[in-house]
């Protein structure tokens, strides 16, 4: 039998009491664990903690943002390695997303649902911990984490969230992002590690304003919108606003009146890259909304030597044995009738407040934990 979400969360409520988080079950041929409240659930996997599925409690056709390659997590490491790393037994985007996630807390306790996960990265020697809670009537997510440093040295290190939409949801054409950012960055072609070369709308590392980038041809395009051309594939990095101390980024599908998004702490993750993959020949659409310590995913070697970009720094230190953190919000909610884009997230009081000011739409979410 086929175990739908839907049929997972029914489950989750009809069992009052029980903590759900503690079992595996198979959600598309992968052991997962699906951790849901009265208004969503998320599916997590149990090898590399990925966010594999995002649905809310009462869409029948269980959208899901992310489907494709879901979130995860890039740490130690966002980008390609170098030769020597890859003898080691390093891989690409850092171990967290290749091992196994134990869970070490699972409880519910006056309608917060709360879910600790561990993961031992031995070739850097790190460990990665993330706790993810949710809490009955939100549409909400919220996710701490935390990385240990075994050794005895300081170090620079590379951390990315690798957020990813597609399927459905991402339509081209269609699906519009926003963010909280200005000064942006086109990617360089030589940097791209994909063999063949891709098909590119965007210039060669150029930088604009966000969210208008200059194309190969000249003149400049919006690069909010899910882009039509086919084949293509390009990249740019935006420097989150700086007077900010939490910024945002939101995908909207006007036409299915769905709003998927993030909010979190410009000090830990400074940098936005979006991933614009488009194959075409029925190859599955990606876009990234990727929030990170460095502005591109790049080998290690030349995000430490590129130190910083716009006068911001391009990595975070994780002293000796000791730990960091880093914290986010997650957001999948309906959209009222007349809504057209976001033009701002914020928090306020335990609530999430999203603008649409041109229309003069609020969307206010309870956020009861904060950030």
């Amino acid at each position: 039998m086929r175990v739908t979400t839907r049929l997972l969360i029914s489950i989750v409520l009809l069992l009052s009491g029980t903590v759900f988080a503690q079992d595996e079950v198979m959600v598309d041929g992968r052991p997962s664990r699906v951790l849901a409240n009265d208004r969503l659930a998320l599916t997590v996997r149990s090898l590399g903690g990925v966010f594999a599925r995002i649905v809310l409690a009462d869409d029948a056709s269980e959208l899901n943002p992310l489907q494709g390659l879901g979130h995860f997590v890039c740490v130690d490491g966002f980008g390609p390695v170098s030769a020597e790393e890859r003898a080691s037994g390093l891989p690409g985007h850092g171990e967290a997303h290749r091992v196994p996630w134990d869970l070490m807390v699972s409880t519910k306790k006056d309608g917060e649902l709360t879910a600790g996960f561990s993961a031992t990265l031995p070739v850097v020697q790190e460990v990665f911990r993330r706790t993810i809670r949710l809490v009955d009537g939100e549409n909400v997510i919220y996710v701490d984490s935390e990385l240990e440093n075994l050794l005895g040295f300081d170090r620079p290190i590379n951390w990315g969230e690798h957020a990813t939409i597609g399927g459905p949801f991402l339509e081209q054409g269609k699906t519009v992002t926003e963010m909280s950012a200005k000064r942006a960055m086109t990617r360089s072609y030589e940097s791209e590690a994909v063999n063949p070369p891709q098909n590119h709308r965007l210039a060669d590392f150029k930088e604009f304003v966000w969210p208008m980038a200059p194309t190969a041809a000249g003149p400049l395009t919006d690069v909010r919108i899910a882009p039509t051309v086919t084949p293509m594939m390009d990249q740019t990095a935006s420097l989150m606003d700086p007077a900010r101390t939490l910024v945002f980024v939101t995908s909207f599908h006007p036409d299915k009146q769905l709003l998927f998004g993030y909010l979190f702490r410009r000090a830990e993750y400074p940098w936005l890259q979006i991933w614009d993959s488009y194959p075409g020949e029925g190859r599955n659409s990606s876009r990234g909304m990727e929030f990170a310590t460095e502005p591109f995913d790049l080998p290690r070697r030349d995000v430490i030597d590129t130190r910083a970009m716009f006068d911001t720094p391009t990595y975070r230190w994780l002293p000796a044995r000791s730990r960091i953190t880093s914290n986010f919000l997650m957001f999948y909610t309906r959209t009222p009738a007349g809504f057209t884009k976001v033009d701002d997230v914020t928090l306020r009081d335990g609530k999430l407040v999203i603008e649409d000011r041109s229309a003069g739409k609020t969307i206010t979410l309870a956020a009861s934990r904060g950030l």
